[in-house]
């Protein structure tokens, strides 16, 4: 018997089939178009020198986190036994006392382009909190801001300090991290989670085996990091050794000087 209508998806062109497209047996062919679509754009544009800096989407600046903290005190006055307000008024104040880091990382990345000729372009995970910040101060200065986002089920949009053609949008962490290394000049890390902490391993492993050329790793926010960190430990275990280090700082300024220091830079 003759169908009505004898064309179906198998004749439909394998680029144009997108049921085909995101089958999982086509998911190397995705990796690959997921390296090349942003690879080809900052080919493009001559990025090849870039400043990465991570940290937490959750912190904002001092004026929000105050906001967010007054609010939930005065529905936690008028409901004092509710326990999730009670959890979410201690977060939001944990949040307010790294909300400092917001500042730093605007100026940081601000210092980093307008010092220096525009050379650097600053690149972020491209949402908010820190990463807010970073594409903030590059864009103010007006410096390339690039903003790598990703698919996420909290649905995350880029923030709006990101360079007009320069967000990219990625389903796949491992492809999104490569394009995060991959002309990084330096990483910065400010205050942040599991992400932050993710990344900045990552970073650490791969300029530790080689993978990666030596490159100046900062961490920004001494109370913090020493508070959660011990590499000191680490390095009486032997499991680290005195070369597989980074510099601790507080301050914008401090983090532009090691970077300084590491170029050779007046």
């Amino acid at each position: 018997m003759l169908l009505k209508n004898p064309i179906s998806t198998s004749y439909t062109k394998a680029y144009e089939d997108l049921d085909f497209l995101k089958s999982d047996e086509a998911r190397s062919i995705r990796l690959q178009l997921e390296l090349l679509k942003p690879e080809l754009a900052l080919k493009k544009a001559n990025i090849d020198e870039c400043i990465v800096c991570f940290g937490s989407a959750r912190i904002r600046d001092k004026k929000e986190s105050a906001k967010r903290v007054k609010d939930l005190e005065a529905k936690l006055k008028k409901d004092p036994k509710n326990k999730k307000l009670q959890i979410a008024l201690k977060e939001a104040k944990g949040l307010a006392s790294l909300s400092k880091y917001y500042d730093e990382a605007r100026k940081f990345a601000h210092i980093c382009v307008s010092k220096t000729n525009k050379r650097f372009s600053i690149v972020t995970g491209g949402g908010p909190g820190i990463m807010e910040a970073a594409n903030r101060g590059a864009y103010e200065a007006g410096g390339t801001s690039i903003g790598f986002n990703i698919t996420l089920p909290m649905e995350q949009r880029p923030n709006k300090y990101i360079s007009k053609g320069f967000a990219f949008l990625f389903h796949y962490f491992a492809i999104r991290k490569m394009h995060l290394v991959m002309r990084s000049k330096a990483v910065v890390v400010f205050p942040g989670g599991y992400g932050t902490f993710d990344e900045m391993f990552e970073i650490l492993t791969l300029v530790q085996t080689g993978k990666k050329k030596k490159i100046p790793v900062v961490l920004v926010g001494r109370e913090f990091w020493n508070g959660i960190f011990n590499t000191q430990k680490l390095f009486d275990y032997g499991v680290i050794s005195h070369n597989d280090t980074f510099a601790l700082v507080d301050t914008a300024e401090e983090a532009v000087a090691v970077l300084k220091k590491f170029y050779h830079v007046k």
